[in-house]
């Protein structure tokens, strides 16, 4: 490709829009541009990487027994229905009508599309194993689209869905992924790690997400470095010594704390610890209002919260909700004394404090000696809170660490959620008609370039590793009016044309100018016809992940292109 001839619009300064890294880069190394909020045309440099990771992850697909197809986008709402989750996508799933009034989706995941063709395809168990899969484009309607394609309304993913007879079959299958997940991410050089996480409106049991460790990342990670328990902060676990305190119970106190809502703000107010607090929140779900019970130093898991109270939506109550249900403002409520009955759910961090700290649901007011049983009681004790750093490892109690990441690929064992509520039924060996069971297994295509630039850049830009990079070597004559230059930069490009993918720098620019774009767009091997050439006959080859540079003969570049590239090649043929 001649540079000349490409769309490639590199940019000096950072975008303004853009917060992250791989953001910034994207856009000033022409390989994104914006169309709206949380939309994006990936042009053609980022096209060519774009395929590059598909066919990556085609070919790890393939190789594990899946087979590919290809769905319409467009589903009938009715699919939605009959798995019961047409409300349940909320407003992130985009909802239409066509010409007949007929009520249709832009898919955003494609559960229901493939466990109908299964249902009009398969009957037999000698139909199973099946494990199918698409490569194609979603849409979630996001609330906040952020961080240019990690957090977008239309993305390429690549989701799949296994059918199998029983479990053993859904484990292998399961395994069968993971694994292939392992082999897509390396050879896309990128490091993840895999991490126990929540379901959420999917279903199911058991589900992995594929980590890429970043400051950036919006998921946290919390991690025992002793025996190598990890999980998303969504589905952690800590293990709490949560003993009853033998501490005599004292009368209860109300007690003037004029402007002081939050635990920080009692804290300094009263001089004392934020373990002897309890936090009571007001949530609003889809069905009703409910009152959270906490320790001070602690916060609530709202997806933890979410499993328990069985809902789809939870948020905070408003102030008007909040003082209907217990006369006081937020900061101020209390489980003691409330206004309006409600359900009450206590973490289990609450139930064997002593003579503890609390709103009094009184505007101004708190109490103080406050103890489970005797002033409060509630519906349902769990495990509701958000594990933190410095907590115990729930496998061998050793001290937890957390950090951020960024969420590449996710794998859940769906069980029979799809296939028992959309009616689909297959014979086993002895003629029985059974369901099958599911797994589900999806990577994001845009978010795993973005996390690769995350781990690979530096202050002048990009730095591709080979397998994914858009092209392999660039060649850059430094003087185009020079014809013995211009001559030598073609014969390189039409040789090494031959065999690898080579972008010629032919622009009539300042050779600062091509290095700069060199560096920004990140391509692995520089080949440059400058002073070198003029003086000795020899151009230079530069590595775009090393400062060493290496003067070679014209009759040796192909060869020392060649050696080049296979070293670089090597790490992600795995």
């Amino acid at each position: 490709m001649r540079r000349s001839q490409m769309l490639l619009p590199t940019l000096r300064e950072d975008p303004k829009d853009a917060e992250i890294t791989s953001h910034i880069l994207m856009m000033r190394a022409g390989i994104i541009r914006k169309l709206d909020a949380g939309l994006y045309t990936f042009l053609p440099l980022g096209h060519r990487v774009l395929l590059k990771v598909i066919q990556i992850i085609r070919e790890e697909m393939n190789r594990a027994g899946a087979q590919e197809l290809l769905p319409p986008i467009l589903i009938p709402a009715s699919l939605w229905r009959e798995s019961g989750r047409y409300e349940v996508m909320g407003k992130e799933m985009m909802r239409l009508q066509d010409r007949h009034e007929n009520d249709m989706v832009l898919g955003p995941t494609h559960e229901e599309v493939f466990t109908h063709i299964v249902r009009e395809n398969v009957q037999s168990y000698r139909d199973l194993p099946l494990n199918l899969y698409q490569i194609n484009t979603k849409f979630r309607d996001e609330i906040r689209p952020r961080y240019g394609v990690m957090r977008c309304r239309e993305f390429i993913m690549k989701d799949a869905y296994s059918f199998d007879l029983d479990e053993a079959g859904l484990e292998k299958n399961y395994q069968a992924m993971r694994e292939a997940y392992r082999r897509i991410f390396a050879r896309c050089g990128l490091e993840v790690i895999p991490v126990e996480a929540d379901t959420g409106n999917m279903g199911g049991s058991n589900s992995e997400e594929f980590m890429v460790p970043s400051s950036v990342g919006e998921e946290t990670i919390v991690h025992c470095h002793s025996c190598g328990y990890v999980a998303n902060v969504e589905r952690a676990e800590a293990k709490r010594e949560l003993s009853s305190s033998s501490e005599e119970m004292l009368a209860l106190e109300e007690i003037a704390t004029p402007n002081v809502r939050t635990i920080e703000e009692l804290v300094d107010f009263l001089g004392v610890s934020p373990q002897r607090f309890i936090k009571s929140l007001v949530y609003r779900t889809e069905h009703e209002i409910v009152m959270v019970l906490i320790r001070g130093d602690f916060m609530v898991n709202e997806t933890k919260l979410k499993h328990v109270l069985n809902c789809i939506e939870l948020e905070p109550a408003t102030e008007e909700e909040v003082f209907q249900v217990t006369g006081a403002p937020i900061g101020f409520v209390s489980p003691v004394n409330l206004k309006k009955k409600i359900r009450i759910i206590a973490d289990e961090s609450v139930i064997g404090m002593r003579n503890a700290i609390s709103g009094a649901n009184k505007k101004d007011y708190h109490l103080k000696n406050m103890n489970p049983m005797r002033d409060f009681t509630w519906d349902r004790v769990a495990d509701i809170h958000q594990v933190q750093e410095g907590e115990k490892c729930p496998r061998c109690s050793q001290s937890l660490k957390s950090y951020k990441g960024i969420e590449v690929g996710h794998i859940f064992k769906l069980g029979y959620k799809y296939t028992q509520a959309m009616n689909v039924r297959v014979l086993d060996k002895n003629g029985q008609s059974i369901p099958p069971i599911m797994g589900c297994y999806g990577i994001g295509v845009g978010r795993t370039i973005a996390s690769v630039i995350e781990q690979n850049h530096d202050e002048h830009g990009i730095i591709w590793p080979m397998s994914i990079a858009p092209f392999h070597g660039i060649v850059i004559p430094v003087n185009m009016s020079d014809p013995a230059v211009v001559k030598a930069a073609e014969a390189i490009y039409t040789t090494l044309s031959a065999r690898f993918e080579i972008l010629l720098d032919d622009r009539d620019e300042r050779p600062g100018v091509k290095f700069k774009d060199a560096d920004l767009i990140g391509v692995p091997i520089r080949i440059t016809v400058g002073k070198s050439f003029t003086e000795e006959g020899k151009v230079e080859f530069k590595l775009r992940r090393s400062e060493d540079k290496h003067l070679v003969a014209l009759d040796d570049v192909e060869k020392f292109f060649e050696a080049w590239y296979e070293k670089e090649m090597a790490p992600y043929r795995v």
